[in-house]
């Protein structure tokens, strides 16, 4: 026996036809609120969570541990007495992506982040003591009102960009090896930088502080052109299997102005390094014996820059900031 067909009552649809949309409505927008819902969820667990402000304890106790480890990587690397280090966290420059990250901001404020080891032995200088020859030379045009012959710029373009040493020797055969010596002095770097029949000695804490000078255009880099022109030529300077060859390694993107020298068995960096996100720091290290002749030292030098950069700047140092 066959069931017979289901026939809805005469008139149903007309009965019932309001309550049949109505309720039709009423699951339709039931199962669009609960999607909506999951959607809304689902989204909501894509989104970073907001972080906790970092605590003042927590930037100190960062900083502390990152100076300790800095501080017990360049004792390492200088056991034997053959080198002298000096570094000093400049800042964040404005504007840039470390500079509009709270954390980092206080994390990696100027001067927070110091350390050094023979930094105060005074070493032979080799070509960096240019540095100190930039700085006076533009003292001496601005304080005698002396414009810039073509022979004087491409000369002092050469000292920085080639390390010749034509316009330098020029400079102290013209001025005197004291009067250079008494400005050096008197921003209170190490003298005596030059004396007579020997190599020029300064220390890499000295050249540490000419650098920051630089950066922050105080005196004796306080005019802005000079300053510029400066940072400039030294960007552009064409020895750079140092510290340029190390804070690229760290980090691609990275850009040194720095000032080498090497004279027999001494190789000698010092510049300032600035980081893709804007981070800046002053690195000075100073070399010789270890058998180095020519350029053979600057490799290491590389090295120790990059290791030093890795530890001070590496991603692993802002992570520590939440742990």
């Amino acid at each position: 026996m066959f069931p017979q067909h289901f026939h809805l009552p005469p008139n149903f649809w007309a009965n019932h036809h309001h309550l049949i949309i109505t309720s039709g409505l009423v699951i339709l927008l039931g199962v669009g609120g609960l999607w909506g819902f999951q959607n809304r969820q689902a989204l909501s667990a894509k989104k970073p969570a907001t972080k906790a402000p970092v605590s003042a304890a927590q930037i100190t106790h960062t900083q502390t541990q990152v100076q300790k480890r800095l501080q017990h990587y360049i004792t390492q690397q200088s056991n034997d007495g053959t080198t002298s280090i000096s570094f000093y966290n400049l800042g964040a420059k404005a504007g840039t992506p470390a500079a509009k990250q709270p954390n980092l901001r206080r994390l990696y404020a100027a001067g927070k982040l110091s350390a050094g080891i023979n930094a105060h032995t005074p070493e032979v200088a080799a070509s960096t003591y240019k540095l100190f020859i930039a700085a006076y030379v533009f003292q001496q045009h601005h304080q005698l009102g002396t414009a810039w012959t073509d022979g004087d710029t491409a000369g002092f373009e050469d000292m920085i960009i080639n390390s010749g040493n034509d316009y330098a020797d020029h400079t102290l055969d013209t001025n005197g090896l004291l009067a250079v010596d008494n400005f050096i002095g008197a921003q209170k770097w190490y003298t005596p930088v030059f004396n007579a029949g020997q190599t020029a000695t300064t220390t890499a804490h000295s050249l540490n502080l000419a650098l920051q000078a630089l950066d922050r255009q105080a005196y004796p880099y306080n005019h802005a052109a000079d300053r510029q022109w400066l940072l400039k030529l030294m960007r552009h300077q064409v020895y750079r299997t140092g510290i340029p060859a190390g804070a690229q390694a760290a980090t691609p993107g990275t850009t040194v102005a720095d000032k080498v020298g090497w004279y027999a068995d001494t190789n000698n960096d010092a510049g300032i390094v600035t980081l893709p996100n804007g981070e800046r720091y002053v690195l000075v290290i100073m070399t010789h014996g270890q058998q180095q002749s020519g350029f053979s030292g600057f490799p290491r030098i590389a090295k120790i820059t990059k290791h030093i950069q890795h530890l001070v700047y590496g991603p692993q140092v802002a992570r520590s900031l939440t742990n």
